[in-house]
């Protein structure tokens, strides 16, 4: 499975959106260079209150492009960087991915798949009545994120628009994506 990096985004403040780069930096075991999410320990708002030990298992935060076209037929308008996402993917199925997928992209960097984003009402923030486009229920009634997934940073390296993405799926039986 392989696909492309389309944009890369980070902010070294606290946001919702992030700004567009040409470049971002991936550090290993830390996530993106400058950003405000990068850290061995979690920096998400909401976890650090529970527990600021915890460890990050959201350094780096993927989003498939495709996703932008789908919410458009609801008439919403989203571009990358905007629902705070660090690498935005084109042509590969990120959200069926199975947890401990190793993602290759560019030259050097690597990222293990941690898991699901599980968003939150900022989104609606953003625009209203977008939160109910990325979470949804299936027809079993079982809640289905669409609103990428979180990595850890297993070899640093510069990504850039434009880079290749590999992935390499775990062996064994797979376990499939849970929110983190």
């Amino acid at each position: 499975m392989s696909g492309h990096v389309t944009a890369v985004s980070s902010n070294e403040e606290y946001s919702f959106t992030k700004p567009n780069r040409d470049s971002i930096t991936l550090l290993t075991g830390l996530g993106v260079e400058g950003d405000v999410h990068a850290g061995v320990t979690v920096k998400h708002r909401s976890r650090v209150a529970q527990d600021p030990t915890q460890p990050n298992l959201r350094q780096v935060h993927l989003m498939h492009e495709e996703l932008f076209a789908e919410v458009g037929e609801g008439g919403f308008k989203v571009a990358p960087g905007e629902l705070g996402e660090n690498i935005t993917t084109r042509g590969i199925d990120l959200l069926a991915l199975p947890t401990g997928t190793l993602l290759r992209i560019g030259d050097s960097a690597v990222l293990e798949v941690t898991g699901l984003r599980n968003p939150c009402l900022q989104i609606d923030h953003f625009q209203d009545g977008l939160l109910k486009q990325v979470v949804g229920r299936d027809e079993a009634g079982n809640i289905v994120r669409k609103a990428g997934i979180m990595s850890v940073v297993r070899e640093g390296g510069v990504v850039r628009p434009g880079d290749t993405i590999e992935a390499e799926l775990p062996s064994g039986p797979h376990r499939p994506l849970e929110k983190v």
